[in-house]
């Protein structure tokens, strides 16, 4: 007798898969309970270290503007000649803070900008898009990535068999199982806002945008056996790689470009371009170039400065803001409380997290709360004694939302073959001898049935992905 989902108070659970919704493209309610359950319990499971991306890098560095994008944005921060403080943490996903960085895995790419309207943070991967579209899924995807609670082993047979249930992660897979999903170095890797955002001009006219950070290191990897040996003498291969070359003077840099998409142009698009798990073509939205970053100080104290730095997608800026992307709404939510649990509830106090400009908040108590303040009568708001007020001038702009509120299935009359094809497409013989190779040493110990189900969605991509990796099978 099949047994029914319940929340933690024991009410019965309709839908775990897809979370409610303002109209099919979103925004998320935050009345979904179980979703918010969900997050919240995830940020929770595991301590001191973070839930995930708990294995990284860090630097501080530079970013320059070198273009005017004033027609699409009245952020500081993004105009011409400005030059910003940030801070980039690199980090693999699914690893503990003892794994070794030559893993087969998707690379964090996390920026916090110390603007002067505040902190901007762009909490992004190595790759442009993600495994899923709907952060409902984010939880049971997550678990499939860490360790059987059990044997206390990572399980191939977990990670195939919720990929192979989940056909919006081929995109994702795809690139993870290619010869990008082992970097040579973090300075190799180009970095992706991957959400869809937007920006806000002076006319408070809103675009979709996205943020990309291309190398100009260039893309470099490693295959499978290298990445074995080399994790045999250095699980730190990654990290010494960044800290000795800027130590050196060996700055590395990334040119910054973005993407643009107009209301119009996202009404009319033949998918949704909020869905994390698509790419923008770049025929139709062309990369326009904005500035550069540069890498050229290593932090003083790795815990004080890298540990402990705190990135949220909710941290914006006047002129930067969100969309409708469900993970990304999900996101706002989730990673502010992950550092609420895991560094203290007033994280952002830390140097390294503290904005640049005045802070005023009516945020009283709580732990990581090491600043005096002067005496006032003005703790709460409104106030008759001269406290801070809201100003209506930072007001964004609407955008529309859909108007039924339900569980939109987000595998309905959704495309998650074409795009992969068009991946498989551009690869050379080499990569997608490669991909099948890589594929087929990661089905280790997969019971056949899943990997059937696997090779299915693959056949549906292209059938020369679904032979090779057969052939690389030995099916």
């Amino acid at each position: 007798m099949k047994k029914t989902m319940t929340t933690t108070a024991g009410n019965p659970i309709s839908d775990n898969q897809n979370s409610i919704t303002a109209g099919a493209r979103g925004p998320v309610l935050l009345q979904d309970y179980q979703l918010i359950e969900k997050l919240a319990h995830q940020n929770r499971e595991r301590i001191p270290e973070r839930v995930v991306h708990a294995k990284g890098s860090g630097a501080f560095g530079e970013l320059v503007i070198t273009h005017d994008i004033s027609k699409y944005t009245k952020a500081k921060v993004l105009q011409k000649g400005e030059k910003t403080k940030l801070l980039l943490r690199f980090s693999t996903v699914a690893g503990e803070r003892g794994a070794a960085d030559a893993e087969r895995d998707v690379r964090g790419f996390a920026l916090k900008f110390y603007t002067k309207e505040g902190n901007w943070d762009l909490v992004g991967n190595n790759t442009p898009v993600f495994f899923i579209r709907d952060a409902y899924k984010f939880p049971d995807f997550i678990h499939t990535q860490k360790r059987h609670p059990q044997s206390n082993l990572r399980s191939n047979t977990a990670a195939w068999d919720f990929w192979s249930l989940s056909p919006e992660s081929l995109h994702q897979v795809t690139i993870l199982m290619s010869d990008r999903g082992i970097p040579k170095s973090f300075r190799h890797v180009n970095g992706y806002g991957s959400h869809t955002y937007s920006l806000i001009n002076a006319q408070n006219e809103r675009f979709w945008v996205k943020f990309h950070f291309k190398t100009l290191q260039g893309i470099e990897t490693i295959t499978n056996a290298q990445a074995e040996a080399i994790v045999a003498k250095d699980r730190e291969s990654n990290q010494r790689d960044l800290f000795e070359n800027i130590q050196a003077g060996n700055f590395p840099k990334w040119s910054f470009e973005i993407q643009i998409m107009t209301q119009e142009q996202a009404k009319a698009c033949t998918f949704n371009p909020f869905d994390v798990t698509k790419v923008w073509a770049h025929g139709e939205y062309p990369m326009i170039k904005v500035g550069e970053m540069t890498l050229n100080e290593n932090p003083k104290n790795y815990f004080n400065e890298v540990e402990q730095a705190s990135f949220s997608p909710s941290n914006i800026v006047q002129g930067i803001s969100f969309s409708p992307d469900k993970m990304l709404q999900a996101r706002i939510f989730s990673y502010p409380d992950a550092h609420r649990y895991r560094v203290g509830t007033h994280y952002e106090m830390l140097p390294v997290n503290r904005p640049i400009v005045e802070v005023n908040t009516y945020h009283a108590d709580g732990s990581m709360n090491y600043e005096i303040r002067q005496p006032t009568d003005a703790f709460y708001e409104p106030n008759s004694f001269g406290g801070a007020i809201e100003d209506k001038q930072f007001a964004e702009p609407a955008f529309e939302t859909g108007d039924i509120a339900d569980r939109y299935n987000h595998r309905d009359g959704n495309d998650d073959f074409s795009q992969v094809t068009a991946l498989f497409n551009l690869m050379s013989p080499s990569q997608k001898e490669q991909l099948f190779s890589n594929i087929a040493a990661a089905m280790e110990g997969v019971p056949r049935n899943i990997v059937d189900r696997q090779i299915a969605l693959f056949e549906q991509v292209h059938p020369d992905y679904a032979k090779g990796v057969k052939k690389a099978l030995g099916i």
